[in-house]
């Protein structure tokens, strides 16, 4: 099982990035997949879940509203689409997938993360 994120990149405050996992190993849907992220001297924080069977979504308070996780069967792809950043979303992004109904700090299988920069 592997996990591949990537999309990170430096933006402004109130713009979009679109952050990909692309799973090998597994079939989306069969895992729940989370999005984590982890900012400089914080501890890492889950911000977004698709659970096993991808058919509900669960996000974190600080980005509900803004951030909208979504997953791609043909491409074996869970995605991250965030909208309106702010520099509070600057932190280190990973991807996890774990058999199981839902996402948890503890998930077994994680990528090697992908870097967000939000700056004014």
């Amino acid at each position: 099982v592997q996990l591949q994120a990537s999309g990170g990149g430096s933006v402004q405050t109130g713009r979009s990035l679109r952050l990909s996992c692309a799973a090998s190993g597994f079939t989306v849907g069969t895992h729940a997949i989370g999005w984590f992220r982890q900012a400089p001297g914080k501890e890492r924080e889950g911000v977004a879940c698709i659970p096993t069977g991808g058919i509900s979504t669960y996000y974190g308070g600080s980005v509900k509203g803004r951030f909208t996780i979504s997953s791609d069967s043909a491409k074996n792809t869970v995605y991250l689409q965030m909208n309106n950043l702010t520099a509070e979303d600057t932190a280190v992004y990973f991807c996890a997938a774990d058999r199981g109904l839902r996402c948890y700090p503890g998930m077994r299988y994680w990528g090697q993360g992908t870097e967000v920069t939000v700056s004014s």
